[in-house]
């Protein structure tokens, strides 16, 4: 049966000599594997851009519950990006930001609050021309809301941290930082050193890895880490 709905892009491996399976975060079912055939031959160069990640989607699907694996019957960009693939700052934040997505998203069912939130969310990063430098530490802290582990304040943190024998330097003015990033929108402007907004990340991913299982390592952080610097 066929489906319109839209779709994030998380990631997609190789299959076979000119096919593909990706990863696509829909509106309407949740996370699903696609696998597309061709796309990779000399003839499908310019449909593989549409399976990079991040990459919002316009989508007609056919969907079987029963099925692991779907098919795709019409596919094109729902909003092309004019500055987040192109910009080294915003590109690091993008890659961060979709190996996040692939260690959290695991829901197969509709949940049009959280796609509306990520949709919406990398529109922002696209055509923000200033003050995105903490775009990703806001972000994660509003994707806890999602996830199901939102902290109320800093003190939240630190309170679980203590209970699960974590510990990591943060006195009060890390404090202070992190309870205005857990008020903040996009648009607020936080002025902070390099150190307390790699530390923060540092303190917000660890929180991460207490209420994520599999969480792991992220290894696109140090990339991060050293753009933003």
């Amino acid at each position: 049966m066929l489906h319109k709905t839209r779709g994030i892009v998380i990631n997609y491996i190789r299959y076979r000599e000119t096919s593909i399976i990706a990863k696509i975060y829909t509106e309407k079912f949740g996370v699903q594997s696609y696998i597309e055939n061709g796309v990779r031959s000399s003839k499908g160069k310019n449909r593989i851009a549409l399976f990079q990640p991040l990459t919002l989607l316009d989508l007609v699907l056919y969907h079987d519950d029963k099925k692991e694996i779907h098919r795709i019957s019409e596919i094109k960009s729902a909003y092309p990006f004019k500055t987040l693939p192109y910009d080294v700052y915003k590109s690091s934040i993008g890659i961060f930001l979709d190996e996040v997505l692939n260690k959290t998203l695991k829901e197969t069912s509709e949940n049009p609050a959280l796609f509306e939130f990520l949709y919406h969310s990398l529109i922002f990063l696209d055509e923000t021309e200033q003050h995105f430098e903490n775009f990703h530490l806001i972000f994660l802290l509003k994707f806890t809301f999602f996830l199901g582990f939102s902290p109320h304040d800093a003190n939240e943190i630190l309170t679980q941290f203590r209970e699960a024998n974590i510990f990591i330097p943060f006195d009060s003015d890390y404090k202070t930082i992190m309870n205005h990033l857990i008020a903040a929108d996009y648009q607020t402007p936080l002025p902070m050193s390099r150190g307390a907004r790699n530390h923060l990340l540092e303190v917000i991913i660890l929180f991460y890895q207490l209420h994520v299982e599999d969480f792991g390592e992220v290894k696109s952080l140090q990339v991060l880490r050293e753009v933003l610097s």
